[in-house]
């Protein structure tokens, strides 16, 4: 076990660099800027590592990528197709998904969309924030379908509203700067009044059914302070993004990224303000979506573990399989030789059957017996130069050289009693003829 602690620590130490390949994110996206700044100080933080980053047209496709082994870590979303193989590293960020109302609006609940039309900013994510809504919408039995969608850019999104050719926004995004904080600001100046935030008090029920959804407290003023909007606390429902890791992942790398991850935090934030939503998984949850993975849930419940530690985790958990491997090796092997023993027993003690039945053999038993002799003798010569210098090969020399005699004493015999018949035949014969 020394010596395997000394080769892993000099492997460690000495080991060339690891290249670790990660999603981006949609094209343009908030995901694709923070990817950047996270790969640039994390490469400084660690000149072992270094990240290939892995271009994909969207979220769907980041999970799918993971979910192939083509990346090891994937930037997902929660409601958008987790994959099956993937466990969290850390939650870069929870966005709500708001419902954003003009000062006035008789809409008070997500029921009276049905046969309304709801803007939607364009951007990367468009598709999959509609897809959230139409999960909202499901809960309360309205189809999707007799909602009405129009995707605008940011700058008509007010427009819209003023001209009524949309009775609210749907916007997604944090707790903070972010898409809902520009749309509320977008739909304040283009009405002169406050916007609303559609309340779902329902937001528990919903996020057990659609376990990509969480519910979520929004405090009075979250998207904007004077006045505050909304105007009171409200609940609703998030998606979170993450950094999600294959489930093969070794906990102590798992372990150690989430370590890196919220540890330059704050250098992180320096280069993108998106990395200000960045917040370890709860060890506790038990959403069965993209749960945390065991290496992160052991740093989070433990912090910081030796090199040691972290190596004797490992040698139990190799040391133990390999123990029991020695033992079911050793029993095969002391079963293969018993079967070898037994064979050559087997043979010994025909060569000696040969020899106590050549006495009694005619000629035509004795060639048979003498084929079988020299079969065997092929088979014992071939086994002793297999197992050359080990065990006592006296017995079957022995058998050997006794079946052997016997067989020549038979024949010489059996010679004689030919000579003997064939000299008196032929005195017979002379004896005729006088």
């Amino acid at each position: 076990m020394l010596a395997v602690g000394v080769v892993l620590a000099t492997f460690y130490f000495h080991s060339p660099h690891a290249t670790l390949r990660i999603t981006t994110g949609p094209a343009g996206g908030a995901a694709e800027r923070f990817i950047a700044a996270f790969v640039s100080t994390a490469e400084a933080e660690h000149p072992r590592i270094r990240f290939e980053t892995v271009s994909v047209p969207n979220l769907k496709a980041s999970s799918k990528a993971l979910e192939d082994g083509q990346v090891s870590i994937a930037v997902v979303r929660s409601d958008v197709a987790p994959p099956i193989n993937g466990q969290s590293l850390v939650i870069l960020r929870r966005d709500v998904v708001a419902v954003v109302l003009p000062p006035g609006s008789p809409i008070k609940s997500f029921g009276q969309l049905a046969g309304k039309t709801v803007a939607v900013p364009l951007g990367p994510v468009q598709a999959e924030n509609a897809h959230a809504l139409d999960l909202i919408l499901s809960y309360f039995n309205v189809s999707p379908e007799t909602v009405k969608r129009v995707f605008l850019p940011f700058s008509e999104i007010g427009l819209a509203i003023r001209e009524k050719r949309a009775v609210a926004v749907l916007a997604v995004g944090p707790i903070g700067p972010g898409q809902i904080v520009e749309t509320v600001a977008a739909v304040a100046k283009a009405t002169k009044g406050t916007p609303e935030i559609l309340g779902l008090d329902e937001n528990e029920a919903i996020a057990k059914r659609f376990p990509g959804l969480e519910d979520i407290d929004i405090p009075k003023g979250a998207f904007k302070g004077r006045p505050a909007t909304p105007d009171d606390d409200i609940k609703g429902v998030a998606v979170t993004y993450r950094f999600a890791v294959p489930t093969r992942m070794l906990n102590a790398v798992a372990g150690a990224l989430a370590r890196s991850i919220l540890k330059t935090k704050g250098k992180l934030m320096a280069l993108t303000p998106l990395a200000a939503e960045i917040e370890a998984p709860d060890p506790d949850e038990k959403n069965p979506i993209l749960p945390i993975h065991p290496g992160v849930a052991a740093y989070l419940s433990s912090g910081d573990q030796s090199f040691l530690d972290e190596l004797q985790t490992y040698l139990y958990a190799i040391g133990i399989p390999l123990s029991l491997l020695g033992s079911l090796i050793a029993v095969l092997w002391g079963l293969f030789t018993n079967r070898r023993l037994a064979k050559d027993q087997e043979r010994v003690f025909r060569l000696l059957m040969l020899a106590d039945e050549a006495p009694k053999a005619n000629a035509d038993e004795l060639a048979s017996l003498e084929r079988e002799f020299r079969s065997s003798v092929s088979a014992c010569v071939s086994n002793l130069l297999e197992d050359s210098g080990k065990g006592d090969h006296a017995p079957v020399s022995l058998a050997i050289e006794h079946a052997r005699r016997a067989i020549e004493n038979r024949k010489t015999v059996l010679a004689e009693a030919a000579a003997r018949a064939h000299a008196d035949e032929k005195a017979a014969i002379s004896a005729a003829a006088d």
